[in-house]
């Protein structure tokens, strides 16, 4: 998602401060992010139990911060990045998955890492991914010219261009460019060159964008013509009439995050609604609606299965034969200085 500022579900995001949707009947609290309070997306759990409470966020960093704090929840809905350190802190607890029977069915490639199981338990249930590839203004940009990362950097669009206000991102953007496509075992010189062709870049961004509601705007009318996007800000884009395809194939690749749900120790709420609320998570019918509200796919490949092909394609979330960097979960330390560096280069350092 990190994501230094992943906010999903752009329509929502004036939700993201200090907001709390409070629960009728559910004894469970859901920090989560702005707009996932979409019912379609736990229909079991509410046909049982009502709708949960949900408190929001506007990105991991800020979420970790406020349950450091001494927030309190039940779950929350992390990115793959940020597991460590809700472990490292001492918030979290293991989930039982023979209590969570879709979990098997949760595609591997999400689930192996240390960091989200290891001898004391699974920590972690990866629910949602998508890509983060380049969208571009199909009237104002020739498909070659987005063949290659090197459109960002390419003169020709100076102040045209607007990246992801999002380290993750953004740095997933620059090793790809630089050759790099596993970013867990990036050397110092790689991390020098990424940096420095991120500066490079700064010099042709209008803006970073945050809120993929706000960018489909700029694209809209012609401030911006490429953008490094999520599958729903093409959603968004297109949906405001904005000509925008969106190039998952460049020759260096794209880009892949998830997210999932913790467990946190001690929630204020029910243990068993927690489970019954990932359950509705994992539920076969809820990919369809995280497709359709939000342009994601589901972690449940099983559910996936479910969703016809050309549906997926029409998303853009059929699978990718290119290279791809998945966002798996790097060093907490490293990728504090990928956050201070990003900041830097934002700022014109």
């Amino acid at each position: 998602m990190t994501k230094a500022t992943k906010l999903f579900a752009g329509t929502a995001i004036a939700l993201a401060f200090a907001t709390t949707l409070h629960a009728e009947d559910a004894n469970l609290t859901v920090f989560d992010w702005a707009g996932f309070q979409e019912p379609s997306l736990i229909e079991p759990f509410i046909a049982k139990h009502g709708m949960p409470t949900y408190s929001f966020f506007g990105d991991d960093d800020e979420a970790f911060q406020k349950v450091s704090s001494g927030f309190r929840a039940d779950v929350a809905h992390p990115c793959s990045q940020m597991v460590q350190k809700y472990r490292d802190a001492g918030l979290i607890e293991p989930w039982d998955v023979s209590r969570i029977p879709e979990y098997a069915n949760i595609a591997p490639r999400f689930k192996a890492s240390k960091i989200f199981s290891d001898d004391q338990g699974v920590w972690y249930i990866p629910t949602d991914y998508a890509y983060t590839a380049i969208a571009y203004n199909t009237e104002k940009v020739p498909a070659e010219d987005v063949a290659s990362l090197d459109v960002f950097v390419n003169p020709k669009y100076a102040g045209k261009i607007s990246l992801p206000d999002n380290t993750d991102d953004a740095f997933a953007l620059a090793y790809l460019a630089t050759g790099v496509s596993d970013w867990t075992t990036v050397t110092d010189e790689q991390f020098a060159a990424a940096a420095a062709w991120l500066r490079k870049a700064h010099a042709n961004v209008k803006t970073y964008w945050t809120d993929p509601a706000e960018l489909a705007q700029l694209m809209k009318s012609g401030e911006i013509d490429i953008s490094w996007n999520w599958n729903d800000g093409v959603a968004n884009m297109k949906a405001e009439g904005v000509p925008v395809a969106f190039q998952r194939s460049p020759k260096e690749g794209v880009s892949s995050w998830f997210c999932g749900y913790v467990n946190f120790k001690d929630g204020p709420g029910s243990e068993d609604q927690a489970y019954d609320f990932i359950n509705a998570w994992l539920d076969h019918k809820s990919a369809k609606g995280l497709l359709e509200h939000f342009g994601y796919a589901s972690a449940n490949d099983a559910a996936m299965k479910d969703i016809p092909e050309q549906e997926l394609k029409d998303g853009n979330v059929d699978p990718i034969s290119g290279i791809l960097l998945p966002q798996v979960p790097i060093d907490p330390t490293f990728r504090d200085k990928m956050v201070q560096e990003f900041e830097l280069i934002k700022s014109g350092f």
